[in-house]
């Protein structure tokens, strides 16, 4: 036997000793990258490990992970809630104080008078609702954002102001999607409430409306300014009809709304004087 020979059972050993090492190795760079159930930290039953790819200090079970979807390590995305389909509009303000009412405009926004409506409930320190129409709100963007920056409620009024009593559903939902589109991609949200025009609900716009996350208002007091009747009656109407809880109609846009500008500068100091306090609603 010559030198550099070694006898079988020596090279046989040498050769099982080096095949061991090279598997606890290739074991220990397994378990390094995927982690053992060990490496999770320690958690309450039933909590979320914080999400990203880049988690500190988590990793998941290599055999849990292949049956999870790629997400399920992430927050739950936000999903504004759906609320109930009701079967008929809210006629007062929810969730209504003592001496708090609420005033709202339909049909705008209008460059010519809605303007003249911010700055005077600007000047008195009051929020109110409005009512858009998609095509108004479409064209006068800068109007919306005032509304706002003011702490005024921005609701759906569908895009061009039909009878919606007399659509399909596909026109019901294009109608109240499409002013919804506008708003949200104006403000960072879409509206939350909805009134049909004329006043005219029924049961797929209810369904409609809901499913787009909005609720239905309608109003207490209608100051019928949408027939031009005077300042003297509209001023009239809104102060007769104020009560804890009540929805003042108003517009506008769809017409001449000097009226209605003139209107509220004369009779909101005087509900403010009442103790009224004009408000939105929380939601």
């Amino acid at each position: 036997m010559k030198k550099d020979e070694k006898p079988a059972g020596r090279r046989a050993v040498l050769r099982l000793a080096a095949a061991l090492g090279a598997t606890a190795t290739v074991g220990a760079l397994t378990s390094d990258r995927l982690g053992t159930p060990e490496d999770l930290p320690a958690t309450a039953a039933g909590d979320t490990p914080a999400a990203g790819p880049q988690a500190a200090g988590y990793r998941q079970n290599p055999a849990a992970y292949r049956l999870r979807p790629m997400t399920a390590g992430a927050p739950p995305a936000f999903r504004r809630s759906v609320p109930p389909v009701r079967s008929r509009p809210f006629l007062r303000m929810p969730g209504a104080t003592d001496r708090s009412m609420m005033l709202t405009f339909d049909d705008g926004p209008d460059p010519r008078y809605t303007p003249e409506i911010l700055a005077t409930l600007r000047r008195y320190g009051c929020r109110a609702m409005f009512f858009v129409c998609g095509e108004m709100a479409a064209d006068n963007r800068d109007l919306l954002r005032e509304m706002a920056e003011d702490g005024h409620v921005v609701g759906n009024h569908s895009w061009s102001h039909p009878l919606v009593t007399r659509l399909r559903p596909s026109r019901i939902r294009a109608e109240l999607g499409s002013t919804s589109d506008v708003v949200e991609q104006v403000l960072g949200a879409a509206p939350l409430w909805y009134r049909a025009p004329y006043g005219a609900w029924n049961k797929l716009s209810f369904e409609i409306a809901a499913e787009l996350g909005m609720e239905p208002l309608a109003w207490t007091v209608d100051t019928l300014d949408w027939k031009e009747p005077g300042t003297d009656a509209i001023v009239r109407r809104a102060l007769d009809g104020a009560a804890p809880g009540v929805v003042v109609l108003h517009h506008d846009a769809g017409g001449n709304r000097s009226q209605t500008v003139a209107a509220l500068r004369r009779y909101l100091p005087e509900l403010l004087d009442a103790g009224y306090d004009i408000t939105v609603p929380r939601r």
